[in-house]
């Protein structure tokens, strides 16, 4: 009688098994398992979960840092961006134009229309700097002092960046190379009836253009469309806005009459464009006291931006849906 033979193979492999002929073999490897990175591993929400607690005890602990100003880069990225994000990019579906004029670094002044009752605009301009421009900077918002009166929104407003619209904050902002961003219409411009929409008021004295002409950055017109339908003001209630100290007391056709519901800004379709940086650097800090030149570029900044502004309203269809 032959013997089986066994054919030889490297490793334990398990017990050997009949073959054809008599012969016997070892069933074939199973490779181990790969190696895998237990991050990679984990859930989403698992990761989500840590990078909150994290947040959470970086906070409780105070290890975190806010500028002169009170900007709290952290607090900006990890909760009021996110908040704000399902507004730009849901409901008012934000199309940006003109990103690449805004420099990578340095310092750059936006000068933007403003309208829509109340600011959405600002803060959606923020978002657009911020997700669409490739460094992805932060927006520094100067605002009226009535925003950082109120006890909530002042407070955040503060921590999101924004301060004070005066020169002597927004030439610091600009000089240590911030983008910084002004409305030079004010409450003319936001609370402007809806009969006059899209139809610039007056720019004040130029004073963003003598900021901008000290610090040699380069200013940025900015034009948004879609924000005078959000609340279309048809009149206003003077004796209250007196009363709560305010520039004015919308009537839309929603507000009052519905409450807190007519609070819920109408879904317009929104662009933004960022147009051709305007230089001052060919200019010197002195200049910044010439009347002439300051009006001239002030002028220069606001026919540009009136003028993109009906363009833009020249190639949109609908107020909804673009």
């Amino acid at each position: 009688m032959t013997e089986a033979r066994v054919i030889p193979i490297r490793g334990d492999r398990g017990p050997a098994r009949p073959a054809r002929g008599g012969e016997q073999v070892r069933p074939a490897a199973v490779p181990p398992p790969p190696e895998t990175d237990d991050a990679e591993d984990q859930p989403g929400w698992e990761a989500a979960l840590e990078q909150a607690l994290q947040f959470l005890r970086r906070r409780l602990a105070g290890d975190y840092q806010v500028d002169e100003f009170g900007f709290d880069a952290e607090l900006t990225d990890a909760m009021v961006l996110p908040a704000l994000r399902p507004l730009y990019r849901r409901w008012f579906r934000v199309e940006t134009i003109g990103t690449h004029h805004i420099p990578e670094s340095g310092g750059a002044l936006l000068v933007a229309n403003h309208s829509g009752t109340l600011p959405l605009d600002a803060v959606m301009m923020t978002v657009a700097v911020h997700d669409d421009h490739p460094a992805h900077r932060h927006l520094r918002l100067l605002g009226a002092d009535l925003m950082f009166r109120l006890p909530v929104s002042g407070s955040l407003a503060r921590k999101s960046g924004a301060t004070l619209a005066c020169n002597p904050d927004a030439e610091r902002l600009m000089s240590t190379g911030e983008v910084v961003a002004v409305f030079p219409e004010g409450f003319k411009g936001i609370g402007k009836p809806f009969r006059d929409r899209y139809k610039l008021q007056r720019f004040g004295r130029g004073g963003f253009v003598s900021a901008a002409l000290r610090t040699g950055v380069p200013i940025i017109p900015c034009s948004i469309v879609g924000a005078e339908e959000i609340y279309p003001k048809i009149g206003d209630l003077a004796p209250l806005a007196r009363l709560f100290g305010a520039p004015y007391f919308p009537i839309t056709p929603t507000f009052p009459l519905l409450g807190p519901a007519g609070l819920i800004p109408l879904p317009s379709k929104w662009y933004i464009e960022f147009g051709e940086p305007i230089p001052t650097d060919r200019h010197s800090p002195a200049d910044a006291d010439d009347p002439m030149l300051v009006f001239n570029l002030t002028d220069q900044v606001r026919e540009t931006i009136q003028h993109t502004l009906y363009r833009l309203l020249s190639q949109r269809r609908n107020v909804f849906l673009g």
